[in-house]
């Protein structure tokens, strides 16, 4: 778990500083884009008792994979190795047991914690990743394909406007539910075999 830990670490770094190059002495309020998720994943499960709703859980465990982006940057410190801050993860689950709660409390205990500390639970995490049925390696799958489609979106003219977000009438993020079906995300050249996968889709939908 630490190795995958660091090397989730070591990705989310590498895509904050496409954003700013000194991106943690900046003290972006990762708290604050950690609770708006929150809210946005109990807008996919539901919590109108008064009409008929049906959580819609392929969305509901994507935007628990964008809480983990912004959980680890929230972690990241001035002079704190990514090795260190992976023990640091690891320990914080040192005899961690589910407690059993449903989504929309792991959710509420998850924003309530980042608004009263502005920082992240690993623990509380795991709790929301247990109660919406999330394996540690499908969440480390997940992670792996969304930052790099990122990337991807970033080195394909996402900032400049020129990228082409829709590949025959599919978005990206469904090529990459597919892509990622046919990868073995235990493969040391898993990133690399997505970021190729995206590539060759992209220029052959969309020249």
């Amino acid at each position: 778990m630490k190795q995958a830990f660091v090397t989730m670490l070591d990705m989310q770094d590498k895509m904050n500083h496409k954003v700013h190059e000194q991106w943690i002495s900046q003290n972006y309020e990762w708290y604050r884009a950690i609770w708006i998720e929150c809210g946005e994943l109990i807008e996919h499960y539901g919590y109108k008792w008064w009409k008929k709703q049906t959580p819609d859980m392929d969305q509901v465990q994507l935007e628990v994979i964008d809480i983990w982006h912004f959980g680890m940057s929230a972690l990241f410190r001035e002079g704190v190795s990514q090795d260190q801050l992976a023990q640091s993860m690891a320990d914080a689950l040192e005899g961690y047991s589910y407690s059993g709660v449903d989504v929309r409390t792991a959710t509420e205990a998850l924003a309530e914690e980042s608004l009263r500390t502005k920082n992240f639970s690993v623990p509380l995490f795991w709790d929301l990743l247990h109660a919406v049925e999330l394996t540690f390696d499908e969440l480390y799958r997940q992670y792996v394909g969304k930052n790099v489609l990122n990337f991807f979106r970033q080195d394909n003219g996402y900032k400049e406007g020129t990228y082409i977000k829709q590949w025959q009438g599919r978005e990206d993020n469904e090529h990459l539910v597919e892509i990622l079906s046919d990868l073995n995300p235990k493969a040391s050249s898993f990133a690399d075999d997505v970021y190729q996968s995206l590539q060759t889709r992209y220029q052959q939908l969309t020249s």
